[in-house]
């Protein structure tokens, strides 16, 4: 008899509605430029219609981040975000630092400070990011005391 394995299921993709004009030539052009220097992630050109639609892949044909045009737009009041875990504090300040030089050349990009909140079991190192985009980025990376994971509390 076997035994049915179960996984749990992954976020694959974060949809965004985001005006029509942001999604002209220039503007993909301006997105997929931050966003592929920052993250790495690329467009996927066979979805890419002119004012209407831009999918940037995160990685993988299965992660990505879709952006459709709409005539009534996602309008955030700053706090909303979506989440990037990087396996090492060394990534999460080469994102940083990337971010940080495209904000000396444009300043559209708001980037915060990176900070560490301590919850001794646990440091988390963390900053946020957005450009044109109507939601920010928020990008963490998990620092575990000797003995703890993210599987085991202790």
């Amino acid at each position: 008899m076997q035994t049915e394995t179960r996984s749990h299921p992954r976020f694959n993709h974060v949809a965004l509605s985001v005006p029509g004009d942001l999604l002209d030539a220039r503007g993909r052009d301006e997105i997929l430029r931050f966003h592929g220097e920052v993250f790495g992630w690329t467009e996927m050109p066979t979805l890419t219609r002119d004012r209407e639609l831009l999918v940037l892949r995160a990685w993988s044909h299965e992660q990505f981040v879709f952006l459709a045009a709409s005539d009534s737009p996602l309008r955030g009041d700053g706090s909303e975000h979506f989440g990037l875990s990087v396996a090492t504090r060394g990534e999460l300040d080469a994102m940083w630092e990337r971010a940080e030089k495209l904000r000396g050349a444009d300043p559209r990009v708001e980037l915060t400070e990176r900070k560490t909140d301590d919850f001794k079991v646990l440091q988390l190192h963390s900053f946020y990011v957005r450009f044109l985009l109507p939601i920010r980025i928020e990008v963490q990376c998990y620092e575990w005391a000797p003995g703890f994971d993210d599987q085991r509390m202790g």
